[in-house]
């Protein structure tokens, strides 16, 4: 195609969002504007005639995703100003040959979208055969939040065809240069402008990206793997958590020694009996660097936790304690700065018996804490991640993150949060 085309994925709901992020974008070196599939199912075709209207020199994509009545659909994207139009490449051959021939009869392009194919070799021949224009790669949001973003299939395919090749999900100034060495012609980026508080600034950074051929580090819209999933954690805050888990609530009436402190890691479980202190002073040495202790009395004192044991956890490196029951020496805990949550704090001790477990599975506030699972903890309190889903809620968090870094942004240009979420549109009936 001549040279590397970036393609905006507009995947809001609202058409004054859209549009102004379009504008903000103007002059910056996009090529294609893409109407997302949730933008018009929200403002029909006539955000396609909007966009076409106040941009006309851009190509206009209407992401349809179509799956039947091919030829009525494309008409329809085109006549309203779209100049490439999707259809579902598992969609029937005859549909797909309906919007192809929509497209050559009206002047547009027809990109097969290969999400959910599962033969992507075999039906891009076909494909082929079917004279679509464009063979449109797809890594889905629900992989990407599991850290699956690589550019391995993109290579297969683009060995076996000479169409143009676009792809899409979690493309970002960090892996777009890998993408174009892979073989895209079309770089579909969705989050990484529109949910930017400086878009511009971010196509400068993909551009340089693509024109230097290297990664250009960001630290939002990356997606974590296990092996940095701490890397995440410590940029989001628990609210982002709570958010990302459908409103997850913080464990029940535990708060921070500390403000501003930042408490993030897998946990190490102490279960004891109220002023037994000898399993978590113990739980100490058997902690790995980074870990978080999560100390069960039952939320009541005699305190188990003091100064001498957080100069220890300091000394072995943990991330923080977080005890449900008493803690005491706060004065001089403060002074640490360790992460310390705790549920009261009380100046009587008591004494080392010995009768508690450590790394038994324990219930706070009637949400479950097993050793392994991870916390995140900050002044609004501390949420609790299973171990099995971190990755997927870390990376869920980053993108509520990511979405409110956008919305901050409008507001202080000057709307509210009730305008720029559009609350009566989306006000239940």
């Amino acid at each position: 195609m001549g040279h590397s085309i970036i393609q905006v994925a507009l995947d809001f709901v609202d058409t004054h969002r859209a549009l102004k992020l379009a504008e903000e974008i103007d002059g910056a070196g996009i090529d294609w504007l893409e109407a997302g599939t949730p933008l018009i199912k929200s403002a029909g075709l006539d955000i396609i005639r909007a966009l076409h209207k106040k941009f006309p020199q851009k190509c206009i994509v209407a992401d349809l995703k179509i799956m039947d009545v091919g030829r009525i659909e494309v008409e329809m994207a085109v006549k309203a100003g779209a100049g490439v139009v999707t259809v579902l490449g598992c969609a029937s051959d005859e549909t797909i040959k309906e919007s192809v021939n929509a497209g050559r009869n009206y002047g547009a392009k027809v990109m097969a979208d290969m999400i959910e194919v599962k033969d992507i070799s075999t039906r891009v021949k076909q494909l082929e055969k079917l004279r679509v224009d464009i063979i449109g790669l797809h890594i889905p949001i629900d992989e990407q939040m599991k850290g699956k973003i690589n550019f391995g299939f993109l290579k297969d395919v683009r060995k076996i065809t000479s169409l143009p090749v676009a792809v899409a999900g979690g493309i970002n100034s960090a892996n777009i240069a890998e993408a174009v060495r892979a073989g895209a012609d079309i770089l579909i980026v969705g989050g990484a402008i529109t949910k930017s508080a400086c878009p511009a600034d971010e196509v400068k950074k993909l551009l340089k990206a693509i024109r230097t051929k290297t990664s250009v580090k960001n630290v939002y819209y990356q997606r974590a793997g296990l092996d940095n999933v701490r890397e995440v954690l410590n940029v989001v805050s628990a609210a982002n958590v709570s958010d990302a888990m459908h409103r997850a609530p913080a464990l029940t009436g535990v708060y921070p020694l500390v403000k501003g402190t930042k408490l993030v890691g897998p946990v190490v479980t102490v279960s004891t009996l109220p002023g037994d202190w000898a399993k978590p002073v113990q739980a100490i040495d058997l902690a790995n660097e980074g870990d978080v202790l999560v100390v069960d009395t039952g939320g009541v004192g005699p305190a188990v936790w003091g100064e001498l044991a957080t100069q220890s956890a300091v000394t072995r490196k943990l991330a923080g304690v977080i005890v449900h029951g008493a803690v005491r020496d706060t004065m001089d805990i403060v002074k640490i700065k360790l992460p310390i949550f705790t549920k009261t704090v009380q100046p009587n001790a008591g004494e080392p018996k010995g009768y508690g477990e450590i790394n038994v599975p324990l219930i706070i506030g009637g949400i479950k804490v097993s050793p392994g699972d991870w916390v995140i903890g900050d002044d609004d309190g501390v949420i609790v991640l299973p171990k099995n889903d971190v990755v997927e809620i870390a990376n869920r968090a980053m993108n509520v993150l990511e979405h409110e870094n956008r919305l901050r942004k409008e507001i202080k240009d000057g709307s509210t949060l009730a305008k720029v979420t559009n609350l009566l549109k989306w006000e239940k009936k």
